[in-house]
């Protein structure tokens, strides 16, 4: 949120203001607000000074100067860390929305000047950025060199408010909020294992197959959400590996390590390559689930974020072009390797899996 400029601001700022005193009944400084709210958000002095250009006793000394002026303490201070105590808390989301508000000021004054700059904050996830992102962000810089990019890159959702970020990429099902929602393009999923997974264990006839086999999850995906000529399910989905990178499930899938839901912009080249195959073809993840941009609300929104997000929808367009390149029609077919796998084992399942099926795995001694 925060460029050249107004560091070099900042400086000014707390070169005028020097040392305030206790009985000072002077309004607060926004500058020390930016400090503060630098310091809740990283829970490190030496880091926030960082962020802003400051030294770590400028930042301790005007931390210490607000909460005197305010006769409260606002962090707990230990000697690794600092945590914001239930009244910093509170001062904190005030602050939050008192900076944004600012913020807000001052993007509808430069939009008089509709040239985008400064710095665009942004978190997204990881192997999505890696991969449709990055590779385009020269065309971006080069089109508008005045704007500064700051990614975050987790696969986790932040609060992007409390945190300072101008803009998140999200991939799911998002439920209502007070951020304002742009689709960016659609997430196609699909059922997949690789060769080695269906030659060892078979592949699913059907979705109630699935609680025989090994299911591989990213996060908090403890249920799968399809659809097919039946209608919607959501399946409880269990396996002996859980990991809150999608990278590491990814590469534990073409490993042939069991079986998961994964969308087409990551497995896409494996899907041509046939490293992973897929399984029920017939069934694909939820429409709710889609590529989106995040941020807050505002009546003004900075153009920097605007062109990011008009850039990145031209570049997927209403048809992603990871679809476009991949032969689905042929891809989608049904694998015929379903009832005869080449080693008759029982996939790694979950010990509770105690129901049986007409199609079961089966077992080493040939019975169903």
């Amino acid at each position: 949120m925060m460029d050249s400029f107004c560091r070099e601001s900042i400086r000014e700022s707390i070169n005028r203001l020097g040392h305030a005193s206790k009985g000072d009944n002077a309004v607060t400084a926004i500058t020390d607000l930016e400090i503060f709210a630098r310091v809740a958000r990283t829970g490190n002095m030496s880091a926030a000074g960082r962020e802003m250009g400051l030294s770590p006793a400028v930042v301790s000394k005007r931390v210490s100067l607000l909460e005197e002026r305010l006769g409260t303490r606002l962090f707990q201070r230990t000697t690794r860390q600092l945590t914001l105590t239930e009244t910093g808390e509170g001062y904190f989301k005030r602050v939050v929305d008192i900076l944004s508000l600012i913020a807000e000021a001052e993007d509808f004054v430069s939009r008089r000047n509709t040239k985008p700059r400064g710095v665009l904050k942004v978190t997204a996830p990881t192997a999505f950025s890696r991969l449709h992102i990055a590779p385009y962000l020269p065309q971006f810089l080069a089109k508008y060199p005045e704007i500064e990019l700051d990614f975050h890159l987790t696969d986790s959702f932040v609060d992007i408010i409390r945190e300072g970020f101008d803009l998140a990429v999200r991939i799911g099902e998002l439920r209502d909020s007070s951020l304002v929602q742009r689709k960016l393009a659609n997430d196609r999923r699909v059922i997949c294992a690789a060769p080695k997974y269906i030659e060892q264990f078979g592949a699913p006839a059907n979705l109630a197959d699935l609680d025989f086999h090994n299911c591989l999850s990213a996060g908090a995906q403890d249920y799968w959400r399809l659809q097919g000529p039946d209608g919607e399910h959501q399946l409880k989905v269990k396996g002996n590996i859980r990991s809150n990178s999608l990278e590491f499930v990814r590469e534990a899938l073409i490993a042939g390590l069991g079986i998961g839901l994964r969308s087409t912009w990551d497995i896409g080249p494996e899907l041509e390559s046939g490293a992973l195959k897929v399984l029920l073809p017939q069934y694909c993840g939820s429409d709710g689930v889609a590529i989106h941009a995040v941020y807050p609300c505002r009546d003004f929104m900075p153009e920097k974020v605007n062109v990011f997000i008009e850039f990145l929808s031209e570049i997927y367009g209403p048809e992603p072009y990871w679809n476009q390149r991949l032969d689905l029609d042929r891809l989608l077919k049904p694998c015929l390797a379903a009832s005869a796998p080449t080693k008759k084992e029982s996939a790694p399942v979950a010990p509770s899996r105690t129901k049986r099926s007409a199609a079961q795995v089966r077992q080493p001694d040939g019975r169903a």
